[in-house]
């Protein structure tokens, strides 16, 4: 079975900019998405579920930083991994991505290799968070500090979800199958 490509989004107002990122992120498998504005790129990802994104900060109407703090304050895109890419080398502006919700930040003119290694540091990364280690007879998961959870206490602590419990057919027949309360009322 093939490698699912991963999907980059690279986010510049300049065309120029994304011909040239299209070709070097796909020359190197992966497929790409382009967007010319914050906008764009915040409409894209409602409807695609991007690996990482690209972001440059000098845009028109929203800079990156506003397109970044956008999507680090919508639960249901904020674990995609950001990598600022612009010629806004200040220290300040460097922090100021950071503390937007950007993961890496490389200033341009930039070297290919660099980047595509970061660009696969920062996919993979993203892939290995998705895991969970969960043990195969009981189906307790590992949290990160070593300790073994319920499945339903560790989604509970780590989403937005809750659990409400009841016992399916399956589970009767195993629990009960025996019992003549449960076989008469079976019938």
């Amino acid at each position: 079975m093939a490698e699912k490509k991963r999907l980059i989004l690279a986010v510049d107002d300049n065309p120029r900019n994304l011909q040239f990122l299209g070709k070097l992120l796909s020359d190197n498998g992966f497929e790409v998405a382009m967007a010319q504005s914050g906008q764009q790129a915040l409409n894209f990802i409602m409807k695609n579920d991007p690996d990482l994104i690209l972001l440059d900060i000098m845009m028109p109407e929203m800079d990156g930083f506003a397109v970044c703090e956008k999507i680090k304050a919508d639960f249901a895109v904020r674990h995609i991994p950001i990598i600022f890419l612009t010629a806004k080398t200040d220290s300040q502006d460097v922090v100021r991505g950071f503390e937007a919700g950007g993961v890496d930040y490389v200033t341009k003119p930039f070297n290919s290799a660099e980047l595509l290694a970061r660009v696969k540091t920062h996919v993979e990364m993203k892939i290995l968070r998705g895991l969970l280690p969960i043990c195969s007879r009981c189906k307790k998961i590992r949290d990160d500090k070593g300790f073994w959870k319920q499945v339903e206490v560790y989604i509970e602590a780590h989403s937005q979800v809750s659990f409400t419990h009841g016992i399916c057919p399956e589970c009767l027949d195993r629990l009960y199958g025996d019992s003549d309360w449960y076989r008469k009322h079976k019938k």
